[in-house]
């Protein structure tokens, strides 16, 4: 004999969800890095002192330490994230839109036009 139905309805009406907090903290950690990359971009080739800050390898310039700031402030943007939400449930949608925001705003400032306005 097999488990009746009804029980086995009943048990998936009592198993809980998971929380969804580190999967939000994921996407905001998300564009929160890619924000970081273009300002950090910007900062690397408008301000000389930064520049050299920036400027890990010689060969490569300050393009190599833009990119591992980033990786370095996504990280901790992912871990405080992780952190304040990994048992809770949170409003996704809020956070994506934030991420999307995030995203649109890096994109638009690497292109030329709006890069040599600062």
């Amino acid at each position: 004999m097999g488990v009746p139905t009804s029980s086995i309805a009943s048990a998936q009406k009592t198993a809980a969800a998971p929380p969804n907090g580190a999967g939000a903290a994921a996407i905001l950690a998300a564009g929160t890095g890619a924000f970081l990359l273009a300002v950090f971009a910007i900062a690397g080739d408008k301000v000389a002192s930064l520049k050299s800050f920036f400027t890990f390898s010689n060969p490569t310039g300050p393009l190599s330490g833009v990119t591992t700031c980033t990786v370095v402030g996504w990280l901790i943007a992912w871990a405080v994230f992780h952190g304040l939400w990994r048992r809770r449930d949170v409003a996704i949608r809020p956070v994506a839109i934030a991420a999307v925001v995030l995203l649109i705003l890096s994109l638009l400032l690497t292109f030329p036009p709006i890069v040599d306005l600062f």
